[in-house]
């Protein structure tokens, strides 16, 4: 029998306004797909190949994008997809320290190269009661206070990682607690690299499933329950988008890099998933005027995209500069060194988003960090 991997999987039909369950089945020998409709019994969609989607984006968790449909997997359809693909997975929390943060873009290419993928992410300010419940266990620990007040004085970066056994190769890539410890004994590892001492030591991750679940629970909580909040300051701002073909080529890191050693200063990010609505919505300015609309559209919502709010004087004038032109081959010819020449492929996967006129920074920048956060 020919392999294929089934999973259960919702998506939100909005003009019903009803969440609708299918079984989605992936056969790895041609990277066709199938879909059928579960309350009513039938083939939704019969088997199709479709390269968009790859066996690496099949795990519960994720969202992928089949045909413009944004699907969340909710479960494996069965024993042997669980037993395949599903026994190593694991999910941990990685918080780059205030110490680190402006190498956000080294931290999570290092994230991407041990093999683990990026599914959530946040710049936040900690408070001491959120940083206290965050370190919980140190409590009656001579250190604690210091490890607080360090971990409150600038902003953070949170995020769930997601991967096989994420929480032991996550650490692994931290490297020993103490960052001397670790220029010796693992020079390559997080904290040799970007490390002072014991509390400043650049990163934190679970030390266990368990851990992690808690620990994740406190900044992506699955209830509704209120997240810290993000760092957005919505004044001398403009707009970045990381686009999400972007994002699953592993250029996240590469791009944020990119911007901070332009001399940019990346005031707030966050990791977000668009539905078609959205989407429309916030590139309406765009509806009519130019011909790639519908797929500008598609492309963010095909998955997760990374909003950055950049901050300075001339900030939207100067950014939208360093991205270039829309086209990626007209910037490779004429501005070889802007971020769409170097990553982008064509007008519609740019690599990156930028707020075009210099009075809608502030406008793109809330409707992110304001009303989708919201």
């Amino acid at each position: 029998m020919e392999e294929r991997f089934a999973f259960l999987a919702e998506w939100y039909d909005p003009s019903a306004a009803l969440l609708r369950r299918y079984q989605l089945l992936f056969y790895p020998k041609d990277g066709s797909v199938e879909m059928y409709d579960v309350k009513n019994q039938r083939t939704f969609l019969r088997r199709t190949k479709y390269d968009d989607l790859h066996q690496e984006d099949l795990f519960v968790g994720n969202r992928i994008n089949v045909f413009s449909r944004q699907l969340n997997l909710v479960d494996y359809g069965d024993q042997y997809t669980a037993n395949k693909l599903g026994s190593k997975k694991e999910r941990t929390l990685a918080m780059i320290k205030p110490d680190a943060v402006t190498k956000v873009g080294d931290i999570i290419q290092m994230i991407y190269d041990a093999g683990l993928i990026v599914t959530k992410a946040k710049m936040t300010k900690l408070s001491w009661k959120q940083a206290g419940d965050f370190y919980m266990e140190h409590q009656s620990k001579s250190f604690f206070n210091n490890l607080v007040q360090f971990v409150t004085s600038g902003p953070v970066v949170v995020m769930e990682l997601m991967g096989d056994e994420a929480v032991s190769v996550w650490r692994k890539v931290l490297g020993p607690t103490d960052s001397g410890a670790a220029r010796k004994d693992a020079p390559a590892s997080l904290r040799a690299r970007f490390g002072t001492d014991g509390t400043k030591n650049a990163g934190h991750g679970s030390d266990s499933l368990a851990s992690a679940a808690r620990e994740l629970e406190l900044f992506f909580p699955s209830t509704t329950g209120h997240s810290p909040s993000n760092t957005a300051q919505y004044s001398y701002c403009t707009c970045c988008i990381i686009k999400p073909h972007a994002i699953s080529e592993a250029l996240t890191g590469k791009i944020l890099n990119s911007i901070t050693e332009a001399g940019f200063e990346i005031s707030a990010l966050q990791i977000f998933n668009l539905d078609q609505a959205s989407a429309e919505e916030f590139l309406e300015i765009y509806k009519g005027v130019v011909s790639e609309y519908t797929g500008m559209v598609a492309e963010l919502c095909s998955g997760p995209c990374m909003a950055l709010e950049i901050h300075g004087p001339d900030a939207p004038r100067e950014f939208r500069a360093f991205c270039g032109p829309s086209d990626p081959e007209i910037a490779r010819h004429l501005q070889p060194a802007t971020l769409r020449a170097r990553y982008g492929k064509n007008k519609v996967q740019n690599a990156v988003h930028c707020t075009d006129l210099q009075e809608d920074g502030l406008l793109e920048v809330q409707y992110f960090f304001k009303i989708l956060e919201g």
